[in-house]
């Protein structure tokens, strides 16, 4: 049977790289959806694709808007039966002199939230041996919150208690309050482990019949990149580019599962630890 991947974000950076490796990896029977919230940008990036491997498909997603991502995931479901790869991949980015309390509010949307929607919509659409992968980062682990927070993610099974976590936090950013706790004060933690907390809430409810299928659920961390927006936070002259990052997750994408990566963070095929260790 043909493979229908998709790759939300995918007009630029580590997304389009995405799309490419996939494409080019894949046959000429297969698809991949390259989704964006600007369909002249989407339609850019499809043009620009190299020829060769699969065919690629541009679709509009926004994964903030709610309802956006159930509606996609019905067409591909009209079109293909269901889908065999999903890479989550769109994040909106934070600047070092971006206010937190102005921002938390869409950051949380489609980081978080956005992530829920795209696990929602498309978990019922995955066929035997088909992948669904959430970008993540290391700092979406409980390592980097204070031990009064963990709690309030790890353990968690459903989707529905991980929003209410995340909308918990996002209310104490924006109303000033979590500056006052012990909530750390780069977004981007909290959100990280927001979303690992996503991909291991679902994952406690699908283990079995995932097993059995041979479908991986996972976070995966692609890294530091060498990108415009990490250059605002730190030196990453010597990073990879998004085409070098997208490689291992291209492969975790398309080689065997291992079955211990399943509901888990991988970086370059390795387990990430959710939780420090005791002793």
């Amino acid at each position: 049977m043909p493979k229908t991947a998709l790759v939300t974000g995918a007009t630029q950076g580590l997304g389009l790289a995405l799309v490419e490796g996939l494409a080019q990896h894949l046959t000429q029977a297969d698809t991949v959806y390259l989704t964006g919230r600007d369909i002249d940008r989407v339609n850019q990036a499809v043009h620009a694709m190299p020829g060769g491997g699969a065919q690629v498909r541009g679709e509009v997603l926004d994964v903030a808007t709610p309802g956006a991502a159930d509606r996609l995931a019905a067409q591909l479901h009209a079109r293909h039966g269901g889908v065999d790869i999903v890479f989550n991949n769109a994040v909106m980015r934070v600047g070092p002199d971006d206010d937190p309390r102005a921002i938390v509010e869409d950051y949380a949307e489609v980081n978080n939230f956005g992530t829920t929607r795209v696990l929602r919509a498309f978990a019922p659409l995955l066929r035997d041996g088909s992948r669904l992968i959430v970008v993540a980062s290391s700092l979406g682990t409980l390592h980097y919150l204070a031990p009064v927070l963990r709690d309030r993610f790890d353990g968690l099974s459903s989707l529905d208690e991980v929003d209410k976590q995340v909308a918990a936090w996002r209310d104490a950013v924006r109303d000033g309050s979590a500056r006052a706790g012990a909530w750390p004060g780069f977004v981007n933690i909290p959100s990280k482990i927001g979303q690992v907390a996503a991909v291991r809430a679902l994952a406690a409810q699908r283990r079995e019949h995932d097993t059995a299928h041979g479908i991986l659920l996972a976070a995966v961390c692609p890294g530091m990149m060498n990108t415009s927006t990490s250059a605002q936070w730190w030196d990453v002259s010597a990073a990879p580019t998004p085409a070098q990052a997208a490689i291992p997750l291209v492969d975790l994408a398309l080689d065997p599962v291992n079955p211990d990566h399943y509901g888990q963070l991988i970086r370059n095929g390795q387990i990430l630890p959710w939780a420090p260790a005791v002793g």
